[in-house]
């Protein structure tokens, strides 16, 4: 017996748009309800599976490499699909969300891709939802531009000097609440985010030359990996595209996926394209999983965690071996440094750190690298045109020398840096000036010359959770302070008086503040620890 139809899928609680009949035809939300019947109970086991692994790392504050599939790791045999030409040079990526002007300037940047980002560089407000899937379809079918409200135009390149789009949708933890079948169940936004840009533009990319391309985020384990083969060779199928034709590059940016990297690429291994070092994830993971694991696993101030710390050389070196091996490409992590036009000193200082950084990444065997801003394009690239020159990538370099044990990885105390009364104060006023931005729609947002995502805003409350609950003390004034709840709220007060006189009583008062301040406070503070502060935010996002 056939199976039965996909139940339609209704839109709630969702305004009209300009042409969103154009995204959601019925023939697309066809694909998305068949997505959503087949995948949604397996994501929904994986979810579950999630909350029980991070039971066991409470109960044993460890982690090592999985001896169920130690086979994998040992068969020297396999490798990954070759790289299509479109990807085969990726050594400047660009990030950033899919509204109007981004598609265009980042598409123009000079960079090999564009990571179009609907995930943690854009809050899934309806219209961010829809009107960037609509804004990637008219780029390709070059109908795009843009004017600014100072009358500045925007245009596309040729196409030759375009960047090429690998699109990220959102985890599997989130739902799309716009969306849902028959029982009012919602869609996971995973699902819509792909379903919908796949089916639209499969064949649009391959006529292009290129084809669809996909970061996946937040993978915890190699079997939510299988399960995005699994969908993918459904979706090949489903219309009619060569299988192989889908390329994803998994982001490594949770703890547990660092000890499954090879399994995760096996699992993918016909649509693998390689990994990429999510270094700000990364550091949310490990504050997560061990947060209630003592004083070894208290992470300083964010800013004083660099990729030089041993327990981060350990993950990116093992990362490049890793790819290499398995003739993946090796990306590494963001710089997230936005140039300011008033004060070039900042800049000369963060450009130095910058290309120090991309030297290092080019040096260690990375193929690649992210920035999160056009003028940084050209100073990543010169960081990987001095190792890589002529040549698209470095596969070549097998780092067969790196030797990456199960503790090295979470080798926290390896770090001498300690948390500082300046580093919580930073953690309450990025975490309050992210989440007020987040809840106006806006999911990067420059904040003290650094482009901020969901991620950063992550570590913020993670880290006063953490501080407050291994009863952390700093020096400040010449005293001894503990972290408390009071001292947060103290702190967090300060900041919401400190941006009423910086904006002034009206314009404070457009904004979302006191709502963002009080949703901070719950998610540092409350006695559960919220998985992602994005699941209580969107129950407020408007839109």
């Amino acid at each position: 017996m056939s199976a039965p139809a996909p139940s339609p899928l209704a839109i709630v609680d969702a305004e009209p748009l300009p042409r969103q009949g154009e995204v959601l035809t019925d023939a697309a939300l066809a694909f998305v309800a068949e997505l959503h019947r087949r995948f949604t109970p397996r994501r929904d086991e994986l979810l579950v599976r999630r909350a029980e692994r991070r039971a066991e790392i409470a109960r044993t504050s460890t982690l090592d490499f999985l001896p169920e599939t130690a086979a994998i790791r040992a068969d020297d045999s396999w490798k990954v699909g070759p790289a299509p030409e479109a990807l085969n040079d990726r050594r400047v990526e660009i990030t950033g969300p899919t509204d109007r002007k981004m598609t265009i300037n980042a598409l123009n940047s000079g960079a090999k891709v564009w990571l179009a980002d609907f995930e943690d560089a854009s809050a899934p407000t309806w219209e961010n939802v829809i009107l960037g899937q609509l804004n990637l379809t008219d780029a390709y079918e070059r109908r795009i531009d843009f004017t600014s409200p100072e009358g500045k135009s925007y245009a596309l390149k040729p196409a030759e000097e375009l960047a090429t789009v690998v699109m990220r949708p959102r985890g599997w933890h989130l739902n799309e609440r716009h969306l849902v079948d028959s029982s009012g169940t919602a869609v996971p936004g995973a699902l819509v985010d792909f379903g919908l840009y796949f089916f639209h533009n499969a064949q649009r990319l391959l006529d292009l030359g290129k084809g669809p391309y996909f970061y996946l985020p937040k993978t915890e384990s190699y079997l939510e990996a299988r399960l995005w083969n699994d969908v993918f060779v459904f979706a090949q199928d489903y219309v009619g595209i060569p299988q192989g034709t889908i390329r994803a590059t998994v982001l490594i940016e949770t703890i547990t996926a660092a000890y499954e990297m090879e399994e995760i690429l096996y699992e993918l291994r016909d649509h693998a394209s390689g990994l990429n070092a999510g270094r700000w994830d990364y550091l949310f993971s490990i504050v997560k999983n061990f947060r209630d694991g003592g004083p070894k696993f208290v992470l300083p101030d964010r800013n004083a965690v660099t990729m030089t710390a041993p327990f981060m050389r350990a993950y990116t070196e093992l990362l490049v071996r890793t790819c290499h091996k398995r003739g993946a490409h090796a990306i590494g992590g963001m710089a997230a440094f936005i140039p300011s036009r008033r004060d070039e000193e900042v800049n000369k200082v963060a450009f130095e750190k910058v290309k120090a950084d991309k030297d290092r990444e080019a040096r260690d065997g990375f193929d690649g690298s992210w920035v999160a801003h056009p003028d940084l394009v050209p100073i990543a690239m010169a960081s990987f045109d001095a190792v890589l020159g002529e040549k698209p990538n470095q596969k070549d370099r097998l780092r067969e020398d790196v030797d990456v044990k199960a503790a090295d990885l979470i080798a926290v105390d390896s770090l001498e840096a300690k948390p500082t009364y300046a580093g919580l104060v930073n953690a309450v006023q990025v975490g309050i000036r992210y989440i007020e931005a987040w809840l106006r729609g806006m999911g990067a947002v420059a904040i003290f010359n650094l482009m901020e995502d969901a991620a950063t805003a992550e570590i913020s409350r993670s880290q006063i959770w953490q501080w407050i609950n291994a009863g952390v003390e700093f020096e400040h004034a010449g005293d001894t302070v503990k972290a408390t709840p009071e001292l947060a709220r103290k702190i967090a007060a300060e900041e919401l008086t400190a941006l009423r006189a910086e904006l002034g009583d009206e314009a404070f008062a457009a904004g979302n503040w006191q709502q963002a301040h009080d949703l901070l406070l719950k998610v540092s503070l409350d006695e559960e620890y919220v998985d992602f502060l994005t699941l209580p935010a969107y129950e407020q996002l408007a839109g």
